[in-house]
């Protein structure tokens, strides 16, 4: 049941993603809003395949990766709809929508496999987990607000020369998701580097073990906390800051997703 509703999940925000590329193509404001609907109705889904992860035999851990890709999949989403009922944000599903199918696409492709068998560490692999996965959710949104924010910008920039298909949302309020997800997503990334420490010290008796899924780790939180003092004590521009955003979460991916997939 649960690899059932994780595929339909992945199917919802495949047709969210085909309905908003839909009104890129014919500029129309219901297909825009109906793309919104359907990825609120594959986040219900989402959820429920969560809720109902226990019921899977055997049962994946939170901690595998590709269970974790799927929840930070499923907080973006759910923090882009509440952003979106608050703003208009309603041209961002084109660029949501694919990512959040990926992640969960590729999840869906690993539930029957037999999972990984670890010791227990008293919660603290489950608190990094949900915490880091979580943190780069918001920082990935950050991302994707700032990649709009560029074309946007350079679309403004060529004095109206390159048509805007797009309801995209005004560089202002691209800004503002960019700081608010910059601002929750970085103490969440902590609390997951925090958790984790707890983890590894318990699982080895050491804070420290010399992997390079932590080395990277570490490295990608440090230049976040570098790009969150500069972004909240700075007069740093807005489009420095989407240009930031990007190159961090790039970054960020690579050092935690890419790396932890392959070693």
């Amino acid at each position: 049941m649960v690899v059932q509703i994780h595929q339909l999940t992945a199917a919802l925000y495949l047709v969210a993603a085909m309905v908003a590329s839909l009104s890129a193509v014919a500029p129309a404001p219901r297909l825009a809003r109906a793309s919104l609907v359907i990825l609120a109705i594959g986040a219900a889904a989402h959820a429920l395949s969560f809720a109902l992860l226990h019921t899977h035999a055997p049962t994946p851990a939170l901690t595998q990766l590709p269970i974790a890709v799927s929840f930070m999949a499923w907080v973006g989403v759910l923090f882009f709809l509440v952003l979106a009922a608050k703003a208009r944000l309603t041209g961002l599903v084109v660029l949501v929508a694919p990512l959040a199918f990926v992640s969960v696409f590729v999840a869906g492709l690993q539930l029957p496999h037999e999972p990984l068998v670890e010791e227990s560490a008293g919660g603290w692999e489950h608190a990094h987990v949900l915490l880091a996965s979580a943190g780069l959710a918001l920082l990935g949104l950050a991302g994707v607000a700032g990649v709009v924010f560029l074309v946007e910008h350079r679309r403004l920039k060529s004095k109206g020369q390159i048509r805007r298909r797009l309801p995209l949302p005004s560089l202002e309020a691209l800004d503002r998701v960019n700081a608010i997800a910059l601002g929750l997503g970085f103490p969440l990334l902590t609390l997951g580097v925090i958790t984790g420490v707890f983890w590894v010290e318990q699982s080895s008796g050491k804070i420290w073990t010399g992997t390079t899924h932590e080395l990277w780790s570490v490295i990608a939180w440090a230049i976040y906390a570098v790009v969150t003092v500069i972004r909240f004590t700075t007069n740093q521009g807005a489009r420095q800051a989407a240009a930031v955003a990007v190159g961090g979460f790039v970054f960020l991916f690579f050092a935690v997703i890419v790396l932890g997939w392959f070693t």
